[in-house]
């Protein structure tokens, strides 16, 4: 059944390509990995002809190695959050004794720990493919049971159900986690998600938008896996949304878009005096029911 199923949303997300430009997904092929990639991942491409699977295979590897490295360091807690979205945290009449939120890719818990802090009746699943954040996250000064369920999941391939009551959560947030994951397999997590979401639901979306300095940078260096995505040089991945390509993608897994918008902000660098144009999506979409 799995097999069926993501056949189908392959198909799916080849219509999404197909209506935002022809032929905009361009397999990576080892002809390709040996003329702009390292040594090491022309020896991957001799086993994943496709590079996209060699790095989606390989992912909680890459992501288990970025926190073993960075730590707790790396990302600042989000308190914008709070600012950005507090409406959808709060309680209210259909949940008087607190929101129950799902934060897929939940790293070292920079999402999770201002949220619990902001909102005392809020309880938080948090999962991340990499066994030393969730241990980054159960270690936190203010981690508590009662609170935060933490585990490890890949929610590409594990059932969430199996972990999650069905339709039992209010609010799911993807900060900077979608993005990390090949276009293929996008239609799959959303699927999986959809699952545990409430009807009324909503999914809170913060992630990098085409044109982004990072982006630029990464053609640059010819590290690009496919159309849109890709590779850095520790091995994880991004990928960069248009507004277009975002809506299409929640819309055909049974999304609304309830509102959307894309930030722009140049960073001074001045240590290499250089200017950075930051691009950031925003969206928040709710469930059909």
């Amino acid at each position: 059944m799995r097999e069926i199923t993501a056949l189908a949303l392959a198909v799916r997300i080849d219509h999404i390509y197909s209506r935002l430009r022809p032929s905009i997904y361009l397999i990576s092929t080892v002809h390709q990995c040996r003329r702009h990639f390292r040594p090491a991942v022309i020896r991957a491409g001799r086993r994943y002809p496709n590079l996209d699977d060699y790095y989606q295979k390989n992912a909680r590897k890459f992501w288990d190695n970025f926190y073993k490295r960075h730590k707790n360091k790396f990302f600042k807690d989000r308190h914008y959050l709070e600012k950005d979205w507090g409406q959808y945290f709060s309680d209210d009449a259909h949940s008087p004794n607190g929101k129950v939120v799902l934060e897929v890719g939940c790293g070292a818990g920079n999402t999770i720990f201002p949220l619990v802090a902001a909102y005392p009746k809020l309880y938080v699943h948090a999962c991340d493919i990499s066994p030393h954040a969730v241990a980054l996250v159960k270690s936190h000064v203010k981690f508590k049971e009662d609170r935060v369920n933490a585990f490890v999941y890949d929610v590409t391939v594990d059932n969430l159900l199996e972990r999650i009551n069905v339709s039992s959560v209010d609010v799911i947030t993807l900060i900077f986690m979608l993005s990390a994951v090949s276009p293929y397999q996008m239609p799959l997590i959303l699927q999986n998600i959809r699952r545990v979401l409430k009807p009324d639901g909503y999914v809170l979306l913060r992630d990098y938008a085409v044109g982004d300095f990072a982006q630029v940078k990464l053609k640059n260096k010819n590290q690009m896996i496919s159309e849109g995505f890709y590779v850095r040089g520790d091995g994880t991945c991004s990928f960069y949304f248009s507004e277009d390509f975002l809506s299409t993608l929640f819309l055909q897994a049974g999304f609304n878009t309830v509102d959307m918008s894309t930030y722009y902000k140049q960073i001074k660098n001045h240590h290499r005096n250089i200017n950075m144009d930051r691009r950031w999506i925003r969206a928040v979409f709710n469930n059909f029911g």
